[in-house]
């Protein structure tokens, strides 16, 4: 079973269950306005509100209803990790933690609404707490992956123009080398068990820090994170969210495990919002490193049976979802859609699955298969996946790509917003992804783009020049393939050793996530008639191979 689980589940595994031990007495058919007033605003059967705020319009109410005892305490977040520790707050003991953190933002590191600050820290409790303190004070929270490495660090730090970091011990050292040159940068928190000279520390302002505090009001269209996302042609963009957007219209219900990083958006979606909207309890393991192993130990011992799995990231083979069908009794519904617009199509709860669809248009989104003026074309016809945003706006969709007003506009055509990737509908109304418009490499849910490896290997005094495409993996779906000329006093080195290098190169310069798993030496690469390197027709030579 192992083998095949590996090649899905970096993406995004969520599952739906609940131990009875741990749930007695949950009703999970409670009638309450704070699950059937924003379902039906997802429905579009009433307006987005004026006014909203997750922290005090979601979590709150579901805090007060434990208080008057309407609903008993059951976990609304519970975290292990391989040491076996364990948390396990109710929503009550999230609400006094997060208003603790939230003064703590506001005091300790003097932060006033409408300020940007970014997260960068693995799996811990502290971070969901840091998320709903930003909610509650209107701060704008921008996450990062653990994964990213000084000049990252640097590039979010400068381009958000954000005043205070949040960090690891294993990170500090990253943020200080980059310092001097982040002249927005006021302040730096820590989570970590010991003090750092120049940082506060999170655990330490805990225990002299008051919990009275009051949430601020913001508006639905309120900025209220920021993600950045890769790009084939240039740097990473600011995606922002409102608190609207990412806030309202999501379903779950008991316990969901979502095993995405922190730093993607998956995890706003599934480990905070999906779940806490319905009242449901976000379930989080360290995972400080992926192991299968350990995902599927939890699986079959912690939860003695599963509910409902869903993956998303990337199209899965119908051979795996044949052969999870056959070991868990249970389909892996798909879903598809991007850090602009939260879900776009997915394979709903009681749909008739077709492998390989990316399901249907989730409400309020009309999806359409368009051309490149803008026209729908017919039904299985290949396009672009577009949303209809006129004449009027889906309230989900992302607001803006920060500082960046071409590209929030190259991304529209006529009516619709373009994802970028390209699709076929069927008859039923079912999507079909094909491939994308850009160069996006999509390696075990990790989204990477060329440029950034390319900018790393440039600086390597062996590479004159290289083009960097996806390439096939029976594991990672697919990985980063770097073709590369070689500069002339490096053509006789040892290819095997010169391989390596450039690895270890690429891991220290960016992400290690975005190093070339594989690398071919090319005498050239194919370029067009104004010198623009043809990414797509190395790209299409790698998959033709498969």
């Amino acid at each position: 079973m192992r083998s095949f689980v590996k090649s899905w589940i970096p993406q995004c595994l969520q599952i739906l269950r609940s131990p009875c031990r741990l749930f007695h007495g949950c009703n999970r058919l409670l009638t309450s306005q704070v699950i059937s007033y924003y379902d039906s605003v997802n429905r579009c059967e009433k307006e987005l509100p004026e006014y909203f705020n997750f922290a005090s319009d979601v979590l709150d109410k579901w805090s007060q209803l434990e208080k008057d005892g309407k609903r008993p305490a059951n976990p609304a977040f519970w975290w292990v990790n391989d040491e076996g520790e364990e948390v396990k707050w109710s929503f009550e003991e999230l609400g006094f933690l997060s208003r603790k953190t939230a003064n703590i933002l506001s005091e300790a590191c003097g932060l006033q609404r409408g300020d940007r600050m970014i997260a960068v820290l693995p799996r811990v409790p502290e971070w969901w707490l840091l998320n709903v303190a930003c909610m509650r004070t209107g701060i704008v929270f921008i996450p990062g992956t653990s994964q990213l490495t000084a000049k990252d660090i640097l590039y979010r730090l400068q381009a958000s123009k954000a005043k205070c970091i949040v960090t690891s011990d294993a990170l500090a050292p990253a943020v200080e080398s980059v310092m001097s040159e982040c002249h927005f940068l006021k302040t730096k928190l820590i989570v970590a068990k010991g003090s750092r000279d120049g940082w506060l520390n999170l655990k330490e302002l805990f225990v002299v820090t008051s919990a009275d505090h009051k949430c601020v009001k913001t508006r639905s269209q309120d900025p209220m994170l920021i993600y950045f996302t890769s790009g084939s042609t240039g740097s990473p963009k600011m995606v922002v969210q409102s608190h609207g957007s990412y806030g309202i219209g999501f379903a779950t219900s008991d316990i969901m495990w979502n095993t995405s990083d922190t730093g993607w958006v998956k995890a706003a979606w599934s480990s905070v919002f999906a779940p806490w909207i319905n009242g449901s309890c976000v379930f989080v393991h360290s995972l400080p490193e992926f192991k299968p192993a350990v995902i599927l130990i939890f699986v079959d011992y912690k939860f003695m049976s599963l509910k409902h799995c869903l993956s998303g990231g990337e199209a899965l083979n119908p051979e795996v979802m044949e052969q999870w069908k056959i070991q868990t009794g249970l389909d892996i519904y798909e879903g598809y859609g991007q850090t602009e617009t939260v879900t776009i199509c997915a394979n709903m709860k009681g749909m008739k699955i077709k492998p390989g669809s990316l399901g249907k248009a989730v409400p309020p989104y009309d999806v359409q298969i368009i051309d490149d003026h803008g026209t729908v074309v017919p039904v299985g016809k290949e396009g672009n996946i577009a949303i209809r945003v006129q004449p009027e706006r889906p309230f989900c969709m992302f607001s803006e790509y920060l500082d960046n007003p071409e590209k929030t506009a190259a991304c529209m055509s006529g009516n619709f917003y373009v994802t970028g990737d390209r699709g076929i509908m069927d008859e039923e109304g079912y999507v079909w992804f094909v491939g994308r418009s850009d160069d996006i490499i999509n390696s075990s849910g990790y989204r990477i783009g060329p440029f950034e490896v390319e900018s790393a290997l440039i600086q390597h005094p062996a590479v004159m020049e290289s083009a960097v495409v996806s390439s096939p993996d029976p594991v990672r779906g697919e990985v980063v393939k770097a073709f590369v000329v070689l500069a002339p006093a490096f053509v006789s080195h040892d290819p095997e050793k010169l391989t390596q290098d450039l690895q270890q190169h690429v891991k220290k310069v960016t992400a290690p996530y975005k190093y070339p798993r594989k690398v071919e030496f090319v005498q050239a690469l194919p370029k067009t008639a104004t010198g623009k390197i043809q990414r797509k027709v190395l790209r299409n030579k790698e998959w033709e191979k498969a």
